[in-house]
């Protein structure tokens, strides 16, 4: 029943009803010499009556906000005093508008047609209350037609100026709930948006820690193997494994960096970072046999670009720690899409599982890129085939 509101909206609501009083109030009195009084005799009470009345209904505004069912409960007995004293309407009545507004602005569902109830009850009400206040000036000739026709004059009036302030509150209610709306999509979009991130952070060092761990593991073993027989072997692989932790140090440092200052993507690996990529498999002792055919026809857009590097880079990681033996790689661009094709012998037991970080990694990157990627054993090979989009044909978000 009470909502929260901050400090200054109450004040606000406070000293706007303490205007309206003040302001109301005197315009009332005037009114009031003017109607010849009420039914109380004394002018000192009907002061006092008068003065009541405009503070109970005042009141009722000044806590519209922040309890609109109780504010219209208060308003209630504001108005049944006010017929009770046998008072003229008076601009005090203003409040009753402020009441129905907030009633529709800020009420429940519930509150909300209650105080359209007593938007058309209370406009029905007054006519005939009005009407009983004029029956002196009908004549002698009493004509109930035309008592009627005045009673439902006065009513249609009183209703509609009462509906007019109820619907004015129904249309901030809307105002409001789509502005909580918006706020609600943005922050989904928002917080959409940082798991993106998050996600794609995490893949880049997936990626990034993983291929680079794979060579230092695959230069260590082989350092260690030679270091009895072939020094300078030895020397050369770990020339190798300190080469490669440095390039991984500084790569991920920089997604440190992104994530924890929120900067752009920054420097990408493109195509031509793809020959240090090989040269990387081939000082862990796997040969890439490479093979592009056809060339591209262009420069391919960026995201093409880090795709293509970002999948070669798994599928020569999972070379590198599951496969035996050589690693062919394929590229083929075409007009509209390029095709990638690793494929590498593999033992059963070291076989990828499907379900691993870095196939899903490479899957969401085809997806990304608008295209698609599939993994599987194919006669005692591993086979990874992905199929990329490039230019108008490209599809505009990922498919399955």
């Amino acid at each position: 029943m009470i909502r929260q509101l901050k400090p200054y909206q109450l004040a606000l609501d406070i000293v706007g009803a303490v205007v309206g009083l003040l302001i109301t109030l005197p315009l009332g009195f005037v009114m009031l010499a003017n109607t010849g009084g009420t039914w109380i005799a004394a002018p000192s009470i009907q002061a006092a009556h008068h003065i009541l009345v405009g503070i109970v209904l005042w009141g009722a505004a000044a806590i519209a906000r922040l309890a609109p069912g109780i504010a219209l409960a208060v308003a209630w007995i504001g108005a049944v005093l006010q017929m009770a004293g046998g008072m003229w309407p008076s601009p005090i009545n203003i409040a009753v508008f402020v009441v129905l507004f907030a009633t529709a602005a800020w009420g429940t569902k519930r509150l909300l047609w209650i105080g359209g109830a007593s938007a058309v009850a209370g406009g029905a009400i007054a006519g005939l209350y009005v009407t009983l206040l004029q029956g002196g000036a009908f004549g002698p000739d009493l004509n109930p037609l035309r008592v009627v026709a005045f009673a439902g004059l006065v009513s249609a009036v009183v209703v509609l100026s009462l509906a007019m302030s109820w619907g004015a509150g129904v249309l901030w209610r809307v105002v409001l709930h789509g502005r909580a709306t918006r706020e609600a999509q943005l922050q989904a979009e928002a917080t959409a948006a940082e798991e993106q991130e998050r996600v794609r952070i995490a893949r880049d060092m997936h990626d990034i820690v993983a291929h680079s761990l794979a060579v230092v593991i695959a230069q260590a073993d082989g350092a260690r193997y030679a270091a009895a027989a072939h020094p300078e072997l030895a020397q050369e692989s770990l020339g190798t494994i300190a080469q490669t932790a440095r390039a991984a140090l500084s790569d991920v440092r920089m997604l440190l960096t992104q994530l924890r200052h929120r900067q752009g993507d920054g420097p990408q690996p493109t195509l031509a970072d793809l020959e240090a990529l090989f040269a990387q498999v081939r000082r862990a002792g796997v040969e890439p046999r490479v093979t592009v055919d056809p060339m591209p026809p262009a420069e391919p857009p960026g995201a093409i670009q880090l795709a293509v590097y970002r999948i070669l880079q798994e599928a020569l990681t999972n070379a590198i720690r599951h496969g035996e033996g050589d690693v062919v790689v394929r590229l083929s661009w075409w007009a509209d899409r390029v095709d990638i094709e690793v494929r590498n012998a593999v033992a059963v037991a070291t076989a990828p599982s499907s379900g691993g970080h870095g196939l899903i990694g490479m899957r969401e990157r085809a997806q990304l890129a608008g295209g698609t990627l599939d993994a599987e054993r194919d006669a005692g090979q591993f086979v990874v085939r992905a199929t990329l989009p490039i230019g108008p044909s490209a599809s505009p978000g990922p498919h399955g």
